[in-house]
C-alpha cells in the first residue's frame, strides 16, 4: 500500500494554505517576497496568528528567506496553540515529514486532527490518511471515507482521489466503479496528477466508464506532463503498443526515459530493450545492458533476466556464464519464466553451474507451467533423458520451489545421463 499519509503531507505543505488563508495587509500583498517577508514578521512579532502562521509557511518554503524547516516549525507551532488551523495542520504535515520537528505520527495524528474538526480540508483528507493505513489508529475504512468525504466535499484534490481509491476498492463502502470515476475525474479536473493517472487506468480497464485508449492516452500525458511517473511509464506503452496513440518507439522512448530517471524500474527495463534492439534508438548493447542493470539492481524479475541473456550472450558485456546464471537464479526464484526457463538452460549445459538435468528439470517444470511453450519443449526433451526416480526428484523439486520452501538449489548429485540437445533459449519482451 502505498504512504497515503505522507503524499497527503506532501499536498498540505506544498499547497500554500497557511499562506494563502491569512489575510496580509495590502501593503505586504503587493511587495516582493522579501518585503513581504518583514511585513508578516513585524505582525508575527506582535502575536498575529495568522501572520505567525504565514510566517511558519514562508520559512518552510524559503520564501524571501533561507529556507529554514526549524524556523517554520517554530512560528507554526505558535499559531496552532492558539486554534489557527492552518498552522496546525501544516505542523502536522512536519512531523509527518520530519521537517523541523523530529519525525513523530503521533503527533502528527494530533496537530491533524485538530485542525480537522476545525473543518480544515486538507487535515481532514490527512485523517483519511491515517485511517486508511492504519497508522497511529487502528486502521478502519469506514472511519477514513468519512474523513476523505469531509475534505472531498470542500473539494480537495487528494482527498476526492482517495475516495475514489475508496469506491474503487470496496473499502469502506461498496465497491463501485461508477462513483471511483466521479471523484477521480473531479480531482483529475483540478490537475490533481495521480488522479489523472487513475482516471487513465479507468478508461483503460473499462472500469465505470467506457473502455476508451484515447481517453486513457489522454488522461496518462496529462499526469505524464506533471512528472507522475507511472503515468510516463504508460504512455510510454501506449506508444511503444499503438495503442490509443499512433505507435511511435522513439515517443515511446522518450516517456521511457523520463519515468527511467525517476527510478522506475519498469521503465528502465523496456528502455533496455529499447536500445538492444534498436528500436527507434540507434542499437547500443552497453546502454541496454546499463539500463537493464539499473532495473535489475531494483529487483525487477524481467530486467534480471534480460541482463543474465546480456551476460550469456556476450552482449554490452563480456561473456560470463557465471554471471548469467546469477542473474537468471535471481529472476527465477521470483517467478520469471524466462529466467526459469534460461536457468534451466544452463543446467542442462552445465554452463555457469555444474551440469545437472535434475535441476534443469525441476526449473523447465515451472517455467512450462507458466505456459512457456519454449520450456515445454525443452522440459520435455530433458524429461525424456531422465530415469523414473529422477523424473519424481525432478518434479518434487518444481513442487517445493513452487511453495515458496527453497530459495536456492539443493546440493544434490547430477542425475545419471547423457547429454542432450534443446532449443535457445529466447529473449524476454
Amino acid at each position: 500500500m502505498r504512504n497515503v499519509l505522507f503524499a497527503i503531507a506532501v499536498a498540505i505543505i506544498c499547497s500554500g494554505t497557511a499562506l494563502a488563508a491569512a489575510e496580509a495587509p495590502t501593503e505586504a500583498r503587493q511587495e516582493d517576497a522579501a518585503g513581504a517577508l518583514r511585513e508578516w514578521k513585524a505582525f508575527a512579532e506582535q502575536g498575529d496568528v495568522k501572520a505567525q502562521s504565514a510566517l511558519g509557511y514562508m520559512y518552510y518554503k524559503g520564501e524571501g528567506v533561507a529556507q529554514d524547516y526549524a524556523e517554520a516549525a517554530r512560528w507554526s507551532r505558535l499559531a496552532a496553540d492558539r486554534g489557527n488551523a492552518d498552522a496546525q495542520s501544516n505542523l502536522g504535515a512536519m512531523y509527518a515529514k520530519g521537517h523541523g520537528v523530529p519525525q513523530d505520527d503521533k503527533e502528527a495524528a494530533k496537530w491533524y486532527r485538530l485542525a480537522a474538526e476545525r473543518g480544515h480540508a486538507a487535515a481532514q483528507a490527512a485523517m483519511g490518511g491515517l485511517y486508511e493505513e492504519g497508522r497511529v489508529v487502528l486502521q478502519d475504512y469506514r472511519a477514513a471515507v468519512k474523513w476523505y468525504r469531509l475534505a472531498a466535499d470542500q473539494g480537495h484534490a487528494a482527498a476526492c482521489n482517495s475516495l475514489g481509491g475508496m469506491y474503487g476498492n470496496g473499502r469502506g463502502v461498496p465497491t463501485d466503479a461508477v462513483e471511483a470515476v466521479k471523484w477521480y475525474r473531479l480531482a483529475a479536473d483540478q490537475g490533481y496528477a495521480r488522479a489523472q493517472y487513475n482516471l487513465g487506468i479507468m478508461y483503460g480497464n473499462g472500469r465505470g466508464v467506457a473502455q476508451d485508449e484515447k481517453e486513457e492516452a489522454r488522461w496518462y500525458r496529462l499526469a505524464a506532463e506533471r512528472g507522475y511517473v507511472s503515468a510516463q511509464y504508460n504512455l510510454g506503452t501506449l506508444y511503444d503498443r499503438g495503442q490509443g496513440v499512433p505507435q511511435d518507439v522513439k515517443e515511446a522512448a522518450k516517456w521511457y526515459r523520463l519515468a527511467a530517471d525517476q527510478g522506475d524500474a519498469r521503465a528502465q527495463n523496456n528502455l533496455g530493450g529499447i536500445y538492444a534492439g534498436g528500436r527507434g534508438v540507434a542499437r547500443d548493447e552497453t546502454e541496454a545492458v546499463r539500463w537493464y542493470r539499473r532495473a535489475a539492481d531494483q529487483g525487477d524479475a524481467l530486467a534480471q533476466s534480460n541482463l543474465g541473456l546480456m551476460y550469456r550472450d556476450g552482449k554490452g558485456v563480456s561473456q560470463d556464464d557465471a554471471a548469467a546464471a546469477t542473474w537468471f537464479r535471481l529472476a527465477a526464484i521470483q517467478g520469471n519464466a524466462h529466467g526459469q526457463h534460461n536457468f534451466g538452460l544452463l543446467y542442462r549445459n552445465g554452463k555457469g553451474v555444474p551440469e545437472n538435468r535434475v535441476v534443469a528439470c525441476a526449473w523447465l517444470n515451472l517455467a512450462a507451467a507458466a505456459g512457456h511453450a519454449k520450456a515445454i519443449e525443452d522440459r520435455n526433451a530433458v524429461a525424456a533423458s531422465l530415469t523414473a526416480e529422477d523424473l519424481l526428484r525432478a518434479q518434487q523439486l518444481s513442487a517445493s520451489w513452487k511453495a515458496g520452501a527453497l530459495m536456492a538449489e539443493p546440493k544434490i548429485a547430477p542425475a545419471k545421463t547423457s547429454n542432450g540437445e534443446g532449443g535457445e533459449a529466447r529473449k524476454a519482451d
